[in-house]
This record gives structure tokens, sequence and C-alpha cells, in this order.
């Protein structure tokens, strides 16, 4: 991942969201990493795996008999959706 000075990034705005379409990128103030920017399209798959792993998570309690409170279990998922 490329990293960016903060100052870089506020006087580059347009090509640092030009740079994130293509990979993430890290903002750094001071030497430390404050933030990272990526594009809407790669937030949007990251949360998609993130569901889809708590849906596995699920289906393998379910498969081992394990009870799972159907109302807890999508108030959660909405929570991180």
């Amino acid at each position: 991942m490329k990293a960016i000075a903060a100052k870089d990034a506020k006087n580059n705005f347009g090509e640092m969201l030009d740079t994130v379409q293509r990979e993430p990128l890290s903002i750094e103030k001071h030497g430390r990493a404050v933030a990272v920017v990526m594009s809407a399209q790669a937030y949007r798959q990251m949360k998609l795996e993130r569901l889809r792993a708590k849906l596995a998570i699920g289906e393998g309690q379910l498969d081992r008999g394990e009870g799972v409170d159907g109302e807890i279990f999508f108030a959660e998922l909405l929570n991180e959706a």
C-alpha cells in the first residue's frame, strides 16, 4: 500500500482520488499512519467479504447443531452493514 503525507493528500486531492481507484492509500501525519482511503467499490467488497465470513460462521454453527437466535444474529448483521 502506498503512503502519502496528509499535506500532499490535501494539496493533491484529485490525484489522490484517482490513485485510490486502483489501490488503497495510507495517509500519514508526522510519519504515522492516521487514515486509509479506498475506493467505494473496494469498501463495498470488503464489507461483502466480512458478511460472507459471518454467514459462514453461522452456517457452521447450524451444521453442528448449535442454536442461534435468529433475531440477534440478523440484528448484529444489520448493525455491521
